[in-house]
C-alpha cells in the first residue's frame, strides 16, 4: 500500500471504534439488529456534524409539550425567557416541532436557534423558524435525539408537557444525579397561576423523598419558578464564577473566575466537610494532564476527593462558589 492510500490515522478510540463494528458483523447480526446499528451510528454522526458547527457559544435546551397553542401563557412564557437569554449570547436548542419548541426558537430567532427533530407518523416537518436551516437535523430515536438534545447544553430549561417532556426530565436529572452528566442548571418553568411543576415537585417531595428513594439534597438540581427573567438568572448566575470541573483520578478540580479567600475556603471545608472523602478543599495549581491538555489555564481552582454519591451537595458547592467576592 502506497503512502497516498493509507487511512487516516483515527486515534485509539477511532480504532476502538472500528474493532466494536467488525465484531460486531463478524457476530452475524440480524437484518434489524444492523438497520439499529446503522441508523444509530447516522443519527450520532449527524449530531456530531451539528454540534461542530455551533461550537463556542453558550447553549440551553428547552424541553415542551409540542401541543401547547400559541395563544396559551406558556407559549409566551417560553419566548420571553429564550429571547431573554438569547439577548445575553446564549442559543437555543429545541425539538424543531411546534407548541413549547416553536416557542423557544421565536425567542431565540433563527441565527441563535438549533433544532433537532424526531421523525415521526404525524410529524415529520420543522417548524418554519427552523425550517431549511443548516442548523437543523431530524433522528430516527428517541435516544439519539435526547443525547444530542443535551450533549453540548450549559443549561436547560423545561416547561410543562407530557409523556417526552418528564422523559427528558427525569432522564437529566437521572444524569445529573449520579454524576453521568456535568453539574447544570435545570429550571422547571410555568407561569403564575400553573400548579404544573408544583404537583411535580409535589411528588418527588411527597413519593420519592419521603420514602428515601432519592437524598434529601437531589432536591437542589433543580430550580422552580413561575418568572422568565428568574429562570434566565438562574441559568446565567450558575456561571457567574464557577466554570467547569474535571475529575482526574479520585480528586475532583473545580475551575473558576475567582479563587476563594482563606475566609471562604474555611467556609467551604465546614460547610461541606461530608463530600469529602478524605483531607480538606484545597487550592490547587493546573494539574500536568489539565497542562497538557491547554485546559482552562487562566482559572482559578480547587480541589477534593469528592464522594460521588453527593452530586445534589456538588450543586450546592457550585452556588457557594458562585457567592465568592469578586476582585
Amino acid at each position: 500500500m502506497t503512502e497516498s492510500s493509507q487511512e487516516p490515522d483515527v486515534g485509539p478510540f477511532g480504532r476502538e471504534l472500528r474493532d466494536e463494528i467488525e465484531l460486531f458483523l463478524a457476530s452475524y447480526p440480524s437484518t434489524l439488529d444492523q438497520k439499529i446499528m446503522a441508523n444509530t451510528v447516522r443519527d450520532l454522526r449527524k449530531a456530531f456534524d451539528l454540534l461542530r458547527q455551533v461550537e463556542g457559544r453558550p447553549k440551553v435546551t428547552i424541553f415542551g409539550s409540542a401541543r401547547t397553542s400559541s395563544h396559551d401563557p406558556l407559549y409566551e412564557q417560553t419566548v420571553r425567557v429564550a429571547r431573554e437569554l438569547a439577548a445575553q449570547g446564549w442559543m437555543v436548542i429545541t425539538g424543531a416541532g411546534p407548541g413549547i419548541m416553536e416557542a423557544g426558537m421565536v425567542g431565540a430567532g433563527r441565527e441563535g436557534s438549533i433544532g433537532v427533530s424526531i421523525v415521526l407518523p404525524f410529524e415529520n416537518e420543522a417548524n418554519e423558524i427552523i425550517a431549511g436551516d443548516e442548523k437543523h437535523i431530524a433522528l430516527k430515536y428517541f435516544f439519539t435525539r435526547k443525547f444530542a438534545l443535551t450533549k453540548a447544553s450549559q443549561a436547560f430549561i423545561c416547561m410543562p408537557g407530557g409523556f417526552g417532556t418528564l422523559d427528558e426530565l427525569f432522564e437529566l436529572l437521572t444524569l445529573t444525579q449520579t454524576g453521568k452528566g456535568n453539574p447544570v442548571p435545570i429550571v422547571l418553568l410555568d407561569v403564575p397561576g400553573d400548579t404544573y411543576w408544583r404537583q411535580v415537585g409535589d411528588f418527588i417531595e411527597g413519593q420519592m423523598a419521603s420514602r428515601g428513594l432519592i437524598s434529601g439534597d437531589d432536591r437542589a438540581l433543580y430550580f422552580t419558578t413561575n418568572d422568565a427573567a428568574a429562570a434566565a438568572a438562574e441559568v446565567t448566575a450558575f456561571y457567574s464564577n464557577y466554570q467547569s470541573l474535571r475529575f482526574i483520578g479520585n480528586k475532583l478540580v473545580i475551575r473558576m473566575k475567582y479563587g476563594p479567600t482563606d475566609d471562604e475556603l474555611a467556609s467551604l471545608n465546614a460547610r461541606f466537610a461530608q463530600v469529602v472523602k478524605q483531607g480538606r478543599i484545597e487550592r490547587t495549581a493546573p494539574h500536568p494532564v489539565e497542562i497538557r491538555d491547554n485546559d482552562s489555564l487562566d482559572l482559578s481552582r480547587i480541589t477534593l476527593f469528592f464522594d460521588k454519591r453527593s452530586f445534589g451537595e456538588l450543586r450546592l458547592l457550585i452556588d457557594s462558589i458562585n457567592r465568592f467576592a469578586r476582585r
